[in-house]
């Protein structure tokens, strides 16, 4: 009786044990898995496509996080992540890093996006050249009236440095796209975490101007015309304007990975700039990826 007990004991351990094993890598294969991590401009729109992609995919699991550019490819870097999303094209030092540690990043293109300039929708200014929101950034300009506008403090508004949309904006509109410009932004400018904290600070604040992607611009807010020069054509951001290159700030979207690509990260990729991706990127208020 004990040796038949002993046998039932033991053929249920051993049952069990290899039920939990073949659980467990199932739910945790890589090859089913991908790790997606980075831009909070892109975050949005990669949970769209993870929700849409796993609906149709069920075998596949794709975890998205944000956190901002930086995060994403610094996990790239550091072997931790399978794609990074990221609102700036990667750093040579972020290349060199990566390499030191056996990472090939390769860049893939997969949306574009506006960056819209906003305001509260009580302040009367419509307009503004790139060199007047630079020099509102910079900090020459300290009240509303020297741009037209209204006897008013201006409050500036900025993603925090960590932001792919941060270096963007300081690059693009802050330098005027020249590489040698060491302007900064000013040092009372106020760097909120999230695209959700600027739009809630604009709507209360009737003083604050700030920047965000086209496609987190709720319709309550104004979005400023931009004119390249003065003298220019005051122009406002949308799918044409990026796509005919008359809007002055807009910019690719990318996602990084280690190497070419292969398996379900190239699957899901290539999914990403079919043309049922491509108008989730449209709904969201993105700019489909040009081919």
């Amino acid at each position: 009786m004990k040796r038949v007990l002993i046998f039932f004991l033991l053929s249920t351990f051993i049952l069990s044990s290899c039920g939990s094993s073949n659980n467990s890598s199932a739910s945790n294969s890589p090859a089913n898995y991908i790790q997606n991590k980075g831009s909070d401009t892109i975050v949005n729109l990669a949970l769209a496509w993870a929700e849409k992609y796993q609906s149709d995919r069920p075998d596949v699991r794709i975890s998205v996080t944000g956190g901002g550019s930086g995060t994403g490819i610094a996990a790239l870097v550091n072997g931790t992540v399978d794609i990074a999303n990221a609102s700036r094209k990667i750093k040579d030092e972020e290349i060199a890093q990566a390499k030191t540690n056996g990472i090939n990043p390769i860049e893939h293109i997969i949306a574009r996006d506006a960056i819209a300039v906003i305001v509260n929708p009580n302040n009367p200014v419509s307009e503004l050249t790139l060199q007047q929101i630079s020099d509102i950034y910079s900090g020459k300009y300290t009240n509303w009236k020297e741009v037209g506008g209204e006897d008013r403090p201006l409050v500036r508004l900025s993603r925090e440095t960590n932001s792919g949309t941060h270096v963007y904006f300081l690059e693009t509109v802050l330098r005027l796209g020249n590489s040698k410009d060491k302007t900064l932004f000013s040092m009372d400018t106020l760097l909120l975490p999230s695209s959700e904290g600027i739009i809630s600070e604009v709507r209360d604040n009737p003083n604050a101007i700030g920047y965000d992607g086209l496609g987190y611009i709720p319709k309550d807010l104004k979005v400023i015309a931009i004119a390249k020069n003065a003298g220019e054509p005051y122009i406002l951001p949308s799918i044409k304007t990026v796509n005919d290159k008359s809007y002055a700030i807009a910019r690719d979207l990318y996602m990084y990975t280690n190497g070419e690509p292969t398996g379900i990260i190239k699957e899901y990729l290539d999914w990403i700039l079919s043309a049922e991706a491509q108008k989730i990127v449209a709904d969201l208020g993105f700019v489909p990826a040009l081919k």
